[in-house]
């Protein structure tokens, strides 16, 4: 399986600029990836102003959605990544994974980043993402700060994932932690992970764009396109088959 990240510079609060600067970026796409994931809250990013998110927040059959899910179709790909959601009167910072098929799952981020206000304006889900059938694999997703509580993360006996994905909005000042949690979270759990992160600059956090890949021994298995507008990761399904088998610490959990 292939895995394709986009770093994307995320403009805040302008949707319809955002979603242009998705499909510009994705001209030099490797068109034979699986997966392509989009980094967290692509659509808006995140502000302190609680009206004007509320502003640009959409339903799961808003125009983000509907863009995710055209992307889908035409790239003939799953697209993840998260948007900023609106149910009822409440808000949630929502990941989602659309098939080309037009099936998909939505997970509401657990975690709200308190350091940043977001639990200010979103609401916490309270359910797990489920584990996604996709390609011959087994695919959840956590979001950004729900990488810092491995219990929220963790594959067991009963529930087990090969691909974790991880939209993020992570600064460059915490870098070593990012890329730390990520790798502990793919070696604990004997699985791929891949941390889609943001670029660019907002307010005083600088984020360059630092997307990662780790397979199940926690090494880098990221590549980067001719131009590093895209970061791709290349799966191996039965090498990690190989090794669980060899290492079965997942039956001790």
């Amino acid at each position: 399986m292939r895995v394709a990240a986009l770093p994307l510079d995320i403009q805040i609060l302008n949707p319809g600029a955002n979603i242009s600067r998705v499909e510009e970026s994705l001209c030099s796409l490797d068109r034979s990836c699986d997966i392509l994931v989009l980094p967290e809250l692509f659509s808006t990013g995140f502000s302190n102003d609680s009206l004007a998110m509320s502003e640009v927040a959409q339903t799961n059959t808003g125009d983000t959605m509907n863009f995710v899910h055209y992307l889908s179709q035409k790239l003939n790909m799953a697209v993840a990544g998260t948007f900023l959601a609106r149910t009822a009167n409440a808000f949630y910072n929502r990941a989602f994974f659309v098939e080309p098929s037009g099936d998909e799952y939505f997970y509401d981020k657990h975690n709200l980043f308190t350091l940043g206000s977001e639990h200010e304006i979103l609401r916490p889900g309270t359910k797990r993402a489920e584990i996604i059938r996709y390609r011959g694999w087994e695919i959840t997703m956590v979001t950004c700060y729900d990488l810092r509580f491995p219990e929220w993360c963790r594959n067991d006996r009963h529930t087990r994932y090969d691909l974790l994905l991880v939209p993020a909005n992570w600064p460059q000042a915490r870098t070593h932690a990012w890329q730390t949690l990520l790798q502990a979270r793919a070696i604990e759990n004997v699985a791929y992970v891949v941390g889609a992160n943001r670029s660019g600059q907002c307010g005083e956090d600088n984020y360059d764009g630092q997307t990662f890949a780790y397979n199940f021994l926690g090494k880098s298995c990221k590549t980067t396109s001719s131009d590093a507008a895209i970061i791709y990761a290349d799966l191996d399904k039965e090498a990690l088959r190989r090794f669980r088998e060899k290492f079965p610490v997942l039956d001790q959990i």
